[in-house]
Formats: structure tokens, sequence, C-alpha cells
């Protein structure tokens, strides 16, 4: 496993936008008359996902990822390949974003400004968190631009330099596309959340697809798509364990 592959894990974090088999696909018969977003609520999550990675030079890598998180607090990954093997365990807080590689000794210990500066893309667990659960990327304020476009909102923010682009539907009240650029980096996040399924009475996106540009020290731009389909997540109120240790 090399650097850009660890990169690419953190594009798996923000895939995990999935929920249990596709059984009951959320649907409403109200669409929002006023724009009101639709806002994942949980406590504690775990989660296990089927992911396939594709890198810029032609690799594939397919996997299994496993989540757990704490709302606003921490979200903890681990990443095996098969074979019950972990071949990365990483966490991401308010204030750093850590990735241990177990196979090949390279490490990613960066807080997000480190990692702007670095990799050319703007992160934070906010940004992380509604990604994840397909929230609007950031509170929504009269600077902002919205349009009602039949059963959709397009929805366009600037925050610190970055424009954040997002499609609305107007019946759920969640992102159903994000795109992010930066007036000052050439890094960039793409998202799309095709279907919307119930979880506890809540829209949850089951499936999503993503891609990152992230600068190289060489200056090029390293692309990565990645796909996930989780097949197991759970909500509680019981406090989870974040095992992390280099």
């Amino acid at each position: 496993m090399n650097k850009n592959f660890l990169l690419s894990l953190l594009a798996v974090l923000l895939l995990l936008a999935g929920c249990a088999k596709k059984t009951n696909i959320y649907s409403s018969d109200n669409t929002m008359s006023e724009f009101s977003p639709s806002y994942f609520d949980y406590n504690y999550l775990s989660a296990k996902a089927r992911m396939v990675l594709e890198e810029e030079n032609g690799k594939t890598t397919r996997g299994t990822l496993n989540l757990r998180a704490k709302k606003d607090s921490i979200i903890w990954f681990s990443i095996s390949p098969g074979l019950g093997i972990e071949a990365a365990r990483g966490v991401i807080t308010r204030d750093e974003i850590k990735v241990k590689d177990r196979i090949n000794g390279q490490d990613i210990d960066l807080t997000f400004d480190q990692f702007q500066n670095t990799y050319g893309l703007k992160l934070s667990l906010d940004l992380f968190q509604n990604v994840l659960f397909a929230n609007v990327p950031n509170q929504v304020t009269y600077r902002d631009r919205l349009l009602r476009v039949g059963k959709t909102f397009e929805l366009t923010q600037r925050r610190d330099g970055i424009i954040y682009e997002s499609v609305i539907g107007a019946q759920h009240g969640k992102v159903t596309e994000l795109k992010t650029s930066s007036r000052y980096h050439k890094g960039k996040l793409t998202a799309s959340y095709p279907e919307f399924e119930d979880l506890e009475g809540q829209p949850y996106a089951y499936k999503i697809l993503i891609k990152m540009l992230m600068e190289q020290e060489s200056s090029k731009l390293q692309s990565t798509l990645v796909s996930l389909e989780v097949n197991k997540v759970e909500l509680t109120d019981d406090s989870l364990t974040f095992p992390y240790n280099f």
C-alpha cells in the first residue's frame, strides 16, 4: 500500500453514507414548500460496508470498511482487504486526521490546515459528518444562493475560499449531489447519492459514489474514485470505543 492509497482511505470514509441492505426506500408524499434541509440525528453509530476503490493508474482495491462514530466528536475506521487482515486504521477528530498503515508503515498525522496545505483539499470533522450522511455541507445563511428547480433545490455556499454546490431533494431534504472547489487550491470533491432508505424514520443514503482530486508533491492531481454499499448499520446511545494506537 502506498501513500496515494492511504489518501484514498480518507475518500472511503466520505463514502460511508450507507444504510442496511436495500429494503425500504424512503419516500414522502409531502414536498417541501419552503427549504428545510434534513440533518441525520444520532448519538453513536457503527457500520460495515463493502467498498471498491479505483485509482488513476487503473488499480482497483476491494475490501471491507468498519466504522464507528460519535456525533460531533470522532470518526474511527478500519479497512481489511480480505482474509481478516487489517490493512489500515484511522481516526478523525475536530483537530486532526490520523491514519496508520499496517502494511508499509506509511502514516498520516496532520491537522486539517496541514492537510489542506499539503494536498489542496479542505476537510473538517463537520464536513466529514455532513458528507457521510448527505447533509447540507454548511449551515444555511442569508449569504447563500438558493434556487428551486422542479423537485430539487440548488444551493451554493462560499466558506473560507471554498465553493460548495449542493442539489437537495425537495421530498426528503437530503443532498443528492455535491461539488466543492477552491479559489486557492486545485483539490476537489464530488459526491452523489442515488437513493435513500428509511432508517428509524430518517432518510439515509445506503450507496454513494465519490471522486476526490488531491494535489501531490509533483504538483500533479491524484484522482480517486470510490463506490461503497453499506450492509450493516446500527444506531445506539451506548458509548462505543475508538481504539487507535501507533
